[in-house]
């Protein structure tokens, strides 16, 4: 299977999957640590997969989404953004919405 592939089934199988550096019991960035509390806030069930453990996923994961950091949320298969931008959608309450399968207008 190639690394797009591994990628995607990942992202379809998993409601809420982050790609992050570590995983959520031991983060090894300030960004994904970030992402994982913000995720932990919302209650929300996800997986993640650490991008430091492989490398092929570390570059294919940017080329899959087209974005150049990692964290990476995808939420139903749709990539939602990094931890910024996690960080506003909570804020602003569209990240609980998003998670609770509500759709913005």
């Amino acid at each position: 299977m190639d690394t797009k592939q591994k990628i995607k089934e990942k992202v379809e199988s998993n409601r809420v999957m982050l790609f992050m550096k570590g995983n959520r019991d031991f983060p090894q960035c300030g960004f994904s640590g970030r992402a994982v509390q913000i995720l932990q806030a919302l209650g929300a069930e996800f997986e993640t997969a650490d991008v430091l453990m492989d490398d092929e996923i570390r570059q294919g994961i940017k080329d899959y989404s087209n974005w150049p950091t990692i964290p990476q949320l995808y939420v139903d298969g749709e990539f939602v953004g990094g931890s910024d931008i996690m960080m506003e959608m909570y804020q602003n309450g569209e990240l609980k919405k998003k998670l609770e399968g509500q759709v913005s207008a």
